[in-house]
């Protein structure tokens, strides 16, 4: 119930944010999230695009669907995770987020991941990686490599992974995000990290974490049916 009224009343605020005018002239409504506040996997992407914008609900359309394929691979469906985005507003044309307009949202996914309380937070290519790891390295060199990483008040295992979009037309990223994939299962295993283990040093740990969560298997999974 805690978890209940804390996100709603986040969510109605969200619903209200007037801290980036050009975002509130342009959005047709803010894209809060979707899933359960109680899930052990959140999911964190970039900003809406136009059908999240119209619909309100994150990771609608081709990546949306990609993303549900992806979960169903490793027999998780959408109500069982949580998922939001850097940004809550479509930015204009669908441009790049802003500096200042990922500072001013940033206290929302802060409150988001301290309220559902995950075990593991999945980073859906470099906006929003960059951000929570608080580093500039490109997605490229870094998916696929857990660590732990302080978020707001909440520890947990972070993965980097590729946006689904990167994956629509490139196979080579899809099955790389079939293998980072099948990590989650074996993170969310591990168990939440120590709630009292600060942020510095926890890189040390990612090597670690990286070799006991990679599955000994190199089979590949079937074909995904995207469309």
């Amino acid at each position: 119930m805690a978890k209940a009224s804390g996100e709603a009343k986040l969510r109605a605020e969200a619903d209200g944010c007037t801290r980036c005018p050009q975002l509130v002239a342009s959005r047709s409504q803010v894209v809060f999230a979707s899933g359960s506040i109680d899930a052990e996997l959140m999911f964190v992407g970039e900003a809406p695009g136009a059908t999240e914008d119209r619909e309100g609900v994150p990771f609608v359309g081709a990546s949306g669907r990609l993303l549900d394929d992806l979960l169903a691979g490793i027999g998780i469906s959408r109500d069982e995770v949580y998922i939001a985005n850097v940004l809550k507003c479509r930015p204009p044309d669908n441009r790049d987020p802003r500096a200042d307009e990922i500072a001013n949202c940033f206290e929302y996914l802060q409150r988001q991941v301290e309220i559902v309380e995950p075990t593991v937070v999945v980073t859906l290519g470099n906006f929003a990686s960059k951000l929570l790891r608080n580093d500039d390295t490109a997605i490229s060199t870094i998916r696929g490599r857990p660590e732990i990483c302080q978020i707001g008040a909440r520890t947990v295992w972070l993965l980097p992974v590729f946006h689904p979009a990167a994956a629509l037309y490139r196979r080579p990223n899809l099955e790389l995000l079939r293998d980072d994939f099948k990590l989650l299962p074996l993170l969310v295993s591990r168990g939440a990290p120590d709630q009292k283990q600060a942020a510095s040093g926890s890189r040390e740990a990612a090597g670690d974490a990286e070799a006991s969560a990679r599955p000994d298997s190199e089979d590949d999974p079937p074909q995904l049916d995207l469309f």
